[in-house]
């Protein structure tokens, strides 16, 4: 069952983001980086109240992904790519990312902190963050 609603539009796009933001990282750094994109999509908090779809969480600004500010996701969705965001859709989480917000890739160690959330973990080069549960509990609702 679908935790978010998604056509095939919207899953070409979260594919895209996937592969924009974390391809190099394979499969699984893929699939951690769209559980933070579904989760923005789920969670009506902090800085994305008004994030209720995958076009406007791909596409938010400011506060968005990279990819898409500077111009890099512009590849088309892959096969590969639309099974794993249909994974996520259906609900699948992947620690550290299950429950995060945010990630970033930092030239050296993933800081404690990053703009006041938490770090959960490093997967290869990126590291995830994830909002306190009293300041975000959508997040970790179960489905």
């Amino acid at each position: 069952m679908a935790v978010i609603k998604a056509n095939s539009s919207d899953i070409d796009i979260l594919a895209r983001l996937m592969r924009a933001e974390a391809e190099g990282e394979g499969e699984l750094g893929m699939l951690m980086a769209g559980n933070v994109m579904v989760n923005r999509v789920r969670s009506a908090c902090m800085d994305f109240v008004d994030i209720n779809s995958i076009p406007r969480m791909a596409f938010q600004s400011p506060g968005g992904f990279e990819a898409v500010q500077k111009g890099y996701f512009y590849q088309g969705a892959r096969e590969r790519d639309r099974r794993l965001a249909r994974k996520l859709i259906n609900g699948e989480r992947h620690h550290p990312a299950e429950f995060s917000l945010w990630f970033f890739r930092p030239e050296g160690s993933c800081p404690a902190q990053w703009w006041g959330q938490w770090n959960t973990g490093r997967y290869k080069l990126h590291c995830f963050y994830t909002p306190l549960a009293s300041d975000c509990p959508q997040v970790f609702s179960t489905y």
